[in-house]
């Protein structure tokens, strides 16, 4: 006859509370290597000035790769789940990787012809408070990433747009997190009727374009997705801007 105490333990014969200790040891242990250095022995590659190579395409990438071992879902949510790596570091160590599974999103730069940014206000729970974005929405399994920009443009502003074009795709917190958003630039806009989601609760602002620049450049706006959207439409118009005034002459 099983004890009291008996009922406690999960099917691998260990209590509750002991796997508990274990999981605390494990996320202990994950963090070692940035806290901890009384057994760092290695160092940064020295400094070189060469031309841009990026990620994977220097053969000394090699010797930074980490082996992943294993990799189990510790928990599911309703936008992305969180799963744990155990993986092996270049030098052999064991190491833990918490890791944020997000199905991706795109981002929306519309442009009207009066040249004005539309951006949308939005309670973000994370932050407590309201921030300023533009408009964005996180891709459905499967679904095309254009589409998703149509889509959501029309659903968080209402707006339809003529005209969509491909700006760049950014990896919002690499050290975490593999979600991609990719950027687009929606151009020749026609208001119809907007459908945010049911939890989605929207008000949008059309700003003038130099505003909007300002205002990231000054710090107002902090929303990742929307400070890059405003440098590249800051990049691109002073790269027209000398061709603009050869053709006006």
């Amino acid at each position: 006859m099983s004890s009291p105490k008996d009922a406690d333990r999960d099917d691998e014969g260990a209590s509750p509370l002991a796997g508990a200790l274990r999981s605390v040891r494990d996320s202990a242990l994950a963090f070692t290597y940035d806290g901890d250095r009384s057994s760092q022995d290695h160092v940064s590659g020295k400094p070189q000035r060469r031309d841009l190579v990026l990620g994977d395409e220097d053969p000394r990438d090699a010797a930074l790769t980490e082996r992943v071992d294993t990799e189990q879902v510790e928990w599911r949510g309703k936008i992305f789940d969180v799963d744990r790596l155990r993986v092996t570091l270049p030098d052999g160590r064991p190491a833990i990787r918490d890791v944020v599974r997000h199905p991706g999103a795109v981002a929306i730069v519309a442009l009207t012809e009066d040249g004005r940014i539309c951006l949308v206000r939005q309670y973000r729970a994370a932050l407590g408070r309201v921030t300023v974005e533009i408009p964005a929405g996180k891709l459905s399994p499967g679904e095309d990433p254009l589409d998703c920009a149509s889509r959501e443009l029309l659903e968080e502003t209402g707006f339809r747009a003529r005209n969509i074009a491909f700006l760049t795709t950014i990896a919002t917190s690499a050290g975490f997190a593999d979600e991609l958003i990719h950027i687009y630039m929606a151009t020749d806009l026609s208001l119809d009727h907007s459908s945010p989601d049911a939890d989605e609760f929207i008000n949008v602002d059309l700003v003038s374009l130099p505003e909007f620049v300002d205002a990231v450049l000054d710090g107002r706006i902090e929303d990742a997705k929307t400070v890059i959207g405003a440098l590249i439409c800051d990049a691109v118009s002073r790269r027209l801007a000398p061709d603009a005034e050869t053709a006006s002459e």
